[in-house]
C-alpha cells in the first residue's frame, strides 16, 4: 500500500489522500460513512483510471481512514469541507464526481460549491439527508430524549463497535440538507441504485432523480446489487457511468 500524502486545511485538519496525474475530466471518488479511501470502489476505480490515463483523486474525510480527528467528532458539514479542501488545493480544471452512499450525498454539496468545474456527477446509492431522514426520523421518542440528553446515542452496526450518533451530527445534518431545496445539475448525471440495498432504498434514489433539476439525468437500478456496489459486474457499471458522462460533458 503507498503512503498517502497530507494537506493540512485552514480547520487545523490534516487529510490523506491519493492523487493520479492524468487527462481530464478528473475523478475525484468521495466515500462513504464510516468508510476509507482503501475500499474496493476507491481503489478499483483509481486503476481503471490510470489504465485510461485518467487523472484521479481519492481521499479520506476527517475521522475516517489515514487523516486526522476522531470519527465521532465529524459531521456532514466538516466532511464537505475536507472534500472542498482537498479537491481545491490539488486540483484544476473539469471534474467528474463520483460518489458513494454517503459521498453521494457530499458529492452534491460540492457540485453547489464548485460550480463551472463539475462537468459529470456519478453517484452510487446515494444518501442524501440520511442524518434527517433515516437517523433522526427512525429514532424513538426514548431515543431522541437520550440524544438530547446525552448529546450522543448508540446504535448497533455491521462493524465490531455501534455506531455512536451525535446531536452535532444530526444538528450539521439540518444545515446541508439537499431534498429540501433547489439543486441544479446542470451537467450529465447518472444516479447507480442496487435493488438488494438494504441501507438505502430506491425510493431514496427516486427522490433524489425526481427532486434534482438537469437536462442530462438517468436512474440506473441493478438488480440484486446490494448497498456496496462492488462485485465486478457493478464495478464495470461504475467505469461506464463515469466513461458516459465524461463523454457527455459539455
Amino acid at each position: 500500500m503507498t503512503a498517502p500524502t497530507f494537506l493540512d486545511t485552514a480547520s487545523g485538519r490534516r487529510i490523506a489522500y491519493h492523487k493520479t496525474d492524468g487527462a481530464g475530466p478528473l475523478v475525484v471518488f468521495l466515500g462513504g460513512y464510516k468508510s476509507d479511501m482503501e475500499g474496493t470502489k476507491a481503489v478499483w476505480l483509481e486503476d481503471w483510471a490510470k489504465a485510461q490515463g485518467r487523472g484521479f483523486l481519492r481521499f479520506d474525510y476527517s475521522g475516517h481512514g489515514q487523516s486526522s480527528e476522531a470519527f465521532v467528532d465529524g459531521c456532514i458539514g466538516d466532511w464537505a469541507d475536507d472534500a472542498h479542501a482537498v479537491i481545491e488545493a490539488v486540483t484544476d480544471g473539469p471534474l467528474v464526481l463520483v460518489g458513494s452512499s454517503m459521498g453521494g450525498w457530499i458529492s452534491l454539496l460540492m457540485t453547489q460549491r464548485l460550480k463551472g468545474r463539475v462537468a459529470g456527477l456519478v453517484t452510487i446509492a446515494a444518501a442524501p439527508d440520511f442524518t434527517e431522514d433515516s437517523f433522526w426520523a427512525g429514532f424513538d421518542e426514548d431515543q431522541r430524549r437520550v440524544l438530547e440528553a446525552n448529546g450522543q446515542l448508540e446504535l448497533p452496526s455491521d462493524y465490531p463497535e455501534p455506531y455512536i450518533i451525535t446531536r452535532r451530527l444530526i444538528e450539521d445534518g439540518r444545515s446541508n440538507l439537499v431534498l429540501r431545496s433547489p439543486l441544479p445539475l446542470p451537467f450529465p448525471v447518472r444516479f447507480l441504485q442496487g435493488t438488494a440495498d438494504t441501507s438505502v432504498s430506491t425510493a431514496t434514489a427516486l427522490r433524489l432523480f425526481e427532486h434534482a433539476q438537469g437536462d442530462d439525468m438517468r436512474l440506473l437500478l441493478v438488480d440484486g446489487a446490494d448497498h456496496s456496489f462492488s462485485t465486478p459486474d457493478c464495478l464495470e457499471v461504475i467505469a461506464s457511468a463515469i466513461t458516459e458522462v465524461s463523454s457527455r460533458a459539455g
